[in-house]
């Protein structure tokens, strides 16, 4: 059965499209969004297949998807551009902007190791409901007297879902502002996208819920594999405790209203492929319809990308690279350009720049593999961008 795939796709990049096919054919593709901006034109921009199995609702140009750590990139991009503004020091001690975080021997702790996950706080030892998580001041209050599991600075680790806690709440002492209105006003607003943290309730019936995990089935693993799969991300696992913060969330709770209307600045970010391409083109460089951006200096761009890690990811447990909040290109989030930043979603989804070729991707999607970046469906598809401009890719 053919699938339904629409939008639009500029001459000479024809074979983006034919990636995009080829993902409901070979990867079990359900409903996806791919978009492509080079030097600020949207070149790329298709959707296609399933948005809701149960209703048989079209993947179309109106749907959005949850992007879990997707979201990262935007929290990033609100903290750097407040480094950028001189309202933050990322060599400063978190406590200087929030006094409360110095408890628990984290006071000399500086912002740059909350955005390359050096702090030593993937998650807390207190136990939370989730209906305390997403009330955000009990989840806050949790690391603020939380002592770090490793010695900060010394190793990084996924901080998972703290991460765009840590980050909100240093925005909101700096600036006055929650992540989510800083967010809407400082980037989504003028650059004109549809992404929020925090979506309100009007956008609900726009949503296609996340289908799968990154469990697999037991009758998609051998025995002795589940064993292994248990210890790198079962629930007494740390990178299994930082995913679900002690399995307060579930796949359940991430297709919820509660769950899309809190502010998750790590992972409930709602957006579209477009919005996520557009976003790290107008960070980036000149939109084609926007005066505003970019919204980063060159000088800012260096920062962010510049790389702050070196070695196996203690959560993730091989190497990952990271900048002032963004993952880095490499073979772990394989971005294509060596230059490129952003970050990469559970089960899939993508966005970043890259700054030297002029290229932003955004893809989104609803079917979730069993990753935390690389995702197969992707690299096609970056791959088919790269060769459509003339460029190379580094990991690809």
């Amino acid at each position: 059965m053919a699938v339904h795939v629409d939008g639009v796709v500029e001459s000479g990049f024809e074979a983006v499209r034919d990636a995009f096919v080829r993902n409901f054919e070979e990867q079990d593709e359900i409903g996806a969004g791919f978009s492509v901006h080079v030097e600020g034109r949207k070149c790329v921009d298709l959707w296609g297949g399933v948005a809701d199995e149960s209703t048989g609702r079209r993947y179309d140009e109106d749907t959005l998807q949850l992007v879990f750590s997707s979201t990262k990139g935007a929290t990033a991009s609100c903290v750097n551009l407040l480094v950028q503004r001189g309202l933050i020091d990322v060599d400063e001690p978190v406590a200087r902007y929030w006094p409360e975080f110095a408890q628990g021997g984290k006071e000399a702790i500086p912002v740059r190791w909350l955005l390359c996950h050096k702090a030593g706080l993937p998650t807390v030892d207190k136990l939370l409901a989730l209906d305390e998580i997403l009330a955000w001041d009990p989840i806050i209050e949790a690391l603020e007297v939380q002592e770090p599991l490793w010695e900060p600075g010394t190793a990084h680790g996924y901080h998972a879902v703290t991460f765009g806690y840590l980050l909100g709440e240093l925005i909101r002492r700096v600036d006055g502002r929650s992540l989510a209105q800083f967010f809407a006003e400082e980037i989504a607003g003028p650059l004109g996208l549809e992404f929020w943290i925090g979506l309100p309730e009007s956008e609900e019936p726009r949503v296609a819920p996340m289908v799968g995990s990154l469990t697999p089935d037991d009758a998609e693993i051998a025995p002795e594999m589940r064993e292994l799969f248990e210890q790198f991300v079962g629930p007494d696992s740390l990178l299994g405790r930082a995913l679900t913060l002690n399995g307060a969330f579930d796949m359940q709770a991430w297709n919820s209203r509660p769950v899309h209307a809190a502010q998750i600045g790590a992972a409930n970010g709602i957006t579209n492929a477009r919005s996520l391409s557009r976003m790290y083109a107008g960070l980036t460089g000149t939109l084609d319809d926007a005066p505003a951006a970019p919204l980063f200096t060159r000088e800012q761009i260096e920062k962010a990308r510049e790389k702050q890690t070196t070695g196996s990811d203690k959560c993730i447990f091989v190497e990952t690279a990271f900048g002032l909040g963004y993952m880095l290109s490499s073979p772990f989030s394989p971005y294509g350009g060596a230059g490129s930043f952003g970050h990469a979603g559970a089960g899939g989804s993508v966005g970043f720049a890259d700054p030297d070729n002029g290229i932003a991707v955004g893809y989104v999607m609803n079917r979730m593999l069993t990753n935390l970046s690389g995702d197969p469906r992707t690299r096609g598809l970056i791959k088919a961008c790269y060769d459509a401009v003339g460029a190379s890719t580094a990991f690809i």
